[in-house]
Formats: structure tokens, C-alpha cells, sequence
């Protein structure tokens, strides 16, 4: 072979194995952009309230709920009182007729005035009693309207209360006049105070989950709460007031321990892992008993999507900013 046919196969196989080394070198240059790299975010050690609760979906309804039924058939002479009216125990609801006297009374009128008074004082109408004190939910008779013994002329309730589901996993931790937050629905900016009235001994299972049905009563019930109304109750397990929080995102657990990254305090400066005691904790937020100060800066990482030099890195890497 001679000297010139080597040279050439020499370049051929150099240009291969530069090919080759610059595919190499592309390859490993895209997987490492394209995977995700860790960067950081500062964030402050801030002073507030922390609340563990247990959160549960319910409906409102009444505490009780009374159908007032007359005792006889009859017609209705005077109705007194409005739906949404609170009324005494005792208090006269309206006014009625059985159906001997309302056929006295209508032959009475036909006869002239005096005829009608004088059979409307030897024969008065029989007075509908609220049997409870509470709230005038439902009317369903108006003046002159005819009903049978088993129609309900009202419906009372004397409280409203929430009816919540709670799962049977968390049944433990929910106890007698224990404090709640609820929010209806139909009113998400007014929360209002609660608190657990009564816990169902008796399990309902839906979809093989198995809840039980607490009853969480208002504090003060508010205007526009109604019945059949959709709320969200938060069960407060418990409280912390005027704490040290850190995000749950900058606190990180090791072998029992827990830590935090603290922000260099310099522009060129390393962070520094630093030991914390913490307390309570909501899922987003943690309570910091030891380790750190208020307004402290600390370090939580963010993933994001590299790339190719248009991802930050994390700090902690020797040459910073990817370029």
C-alpha cells in the first residue's frame, strides 16, 4: 500500500471518529437539557396562625323538623304567620274550621250579619298551636283553602344545624362541642363559627367508604342560611397562634431530624443545612420551634423543565447560572 493510499485512510477513519465524538457529544448535551434540573426559590420564616382541621362536605337542614297537622278536615279561616317567621311555643299560627262549622258559618252569612255573628260566637274556630319554638320553614294553606287531617298545613324547624360526613378514618379525633368553620356554597366569602352538637353512632357506607354523620350547629345562625343548603365544615383539631412558620416545601426530614436550607448571606456565598425542632403542622406550612429567626431567608426547591441554557440551575452547582 503506499504511502499516499494510508494517508488517505488515515483522514477517513479521524473524520469518522470526529463524527462520531461530535453525535456523542450532541447526544448527552440534549438528555442533559431536556431532563429536569433542580433550582431554588427564597422564601421567609414568617410569624402567623396555623390550624390543623379536618375538612368534611355536608348538608343544612333543620335540627328538628316538625310537620304541624291539624287534628281534624276543614278549612283554613285566618293563617298569621309567614314562612321564615320565628314564633313562640303556644302561639296561635291560624285560625280554622271543621267542616260542620264552616258549612254553619257559610249558611250563616247567607242569612245577613247578625245571623253570621251569632253563630261565629256559639261556634268559634279552632286555634292551630306552634307546638315548639322555632322557625316557620314551610306554609303550605292559605285563607279559605280546604284540607284533610293528614295534610301538614306547616313545617317547623327549630334550629338549622349542618349535617357533615366524616370518615370513619377520622371518627377519633372529632369530639363533642369541638369548634368548626362553615362555608355554604352559596356564600364562599362568610364563613361563620360552629360547633359539633351530636356524632352519629351508627355508620353509613356509600361506595364501600364508611362515614358517620355529625351534626355541626351554628354559633349564630345567619340570615341566608338555608335548608337543603351545600356546606364545607372545617373541624379545627387544633390551634397555634402567632408561631414561626416555614413552608412545608423548604423543611426537609432525615432519620427522624428535620432541616432546613438557609440563603447564602452573601451574592457568592453557600447555603447551609441547618437542624430545626418543628411542632404543628397544616400540610402547607409548619410550626419552627428551634433553629431559625423571623424573616430569615431559606431555600425550597422547584423543578423545572431545561432547555438548552435557558434553565436555571440549582445554586449549590460550582458554576451557578447555566450559560
Amino acid at each position: 500500500m503506499s504511502t499516499t493510499e494510508t494517508g488517505r485512510r488515515y483522514r477517513w477513519i479521524l473524520a469518522a471518529a470526529i463524527v462520531m465524538a461530535l453525535g456523542a457529544g450532541a447526544y448527552f448535551y440534549w438528555r442533559a437539557g431536556g431532563e429536569t434540573q433542580p433550582a431554588y426559590r427564597e422564601i421567609s420564616v414568617s410569624r402567623g396562625d396555623l390550624e390543623l382541621t379536618i375538612l368534611s362536605t355536608g348538608v343544612v337542614q333543620p335540627r328538628n323538623r316538625l310537620e304541624i297537622k291539624p287534628p281534624i278536615a276543614g278549612r283554613a279561616e285566618q293563617v298569621l304567620v309567614q314562612e321564615g317567621q320565628n314564633v313562640a311555643k303556644g302561639q296561635i299560627m291560624a285560625w280554622m274550621s271543621s267542616t260542620e262549622r264552616a258549612a254553619l258559618i257559610d249558611a250563616a252569612r247567607a242569612r245577613g250579619p247578625e245571623e253570621l255573628k251569632r253563630w261565629e260566637e256559639l261556634y268559634r274556630a279552632t286555634p292551630v298551636l306552634a307546638p315548639i319554638n322555632g322557625t316557620v320553614i314551610a306554609r303550605s294553606v292559605e285563607p279559605g283553602q280546604t284540607f284533610t287531617g293528614n295534610d301538614a298545613v306547616f313545617v317547623m324547624s327549630d334550629r338549622l344545624t349542618v349535617k357533615a360526613q366524616v370518615d370513619e378514618t377520622d371518627i377519633a379525633q372529632i369530639r363533642l362541642r369541638q369548634s368548626a368553620q362553615i362555608v355554604l356554597d352559596a356564600y364562599p366569602e362568610q364563613p361563620f363559627p360552629g360547633r359539633v352538637d351530636q356524632i352519629a353512632y351508627d355508620a353509613k357506607t356509600v361506595n364501600n367508604v364508611t362515614t358517620y354523620e355529625i351534626d355541626v350547629l351554628p354559633e349564630t345562625v345567619p340570615p341566608f342560611m338555608r335548608s337543603g343548603m351545600t356546606a364545607n365544615v372545617s373541624f379545627i383539631m387544633d390551634t397555634r397562634r402567632n408561631v414561626l412558620l416555614a413552608p412545608n416545601a423548604a423543611v426537609k426530614s432525615r432519620n427522624g431530624d428535620s432541616y432546613v436550607l438557609l440563603a447564602p448571606a452573601k451574592p457568592n456565598g453557600a447555603p447551609v443545612e441547618k437542624r430545626i425542632k418543628t411542632g404543628l403542622s397544616d400540610g402547607k406550612q409548619t410550626e419552627v420551634l428551634e433553629g431559625v429567626t423571623e424573616n430569615e431567608k431559606l431555600l425550597a426547591p422547584q423543578m423545572q423543565v431545561g432547555g438548552r441554557g435557558d434553565t436555571a440551575s440549582s445554586p449549590l452547582m460550582p458554576f451557578g447560572r447555566k450559560r
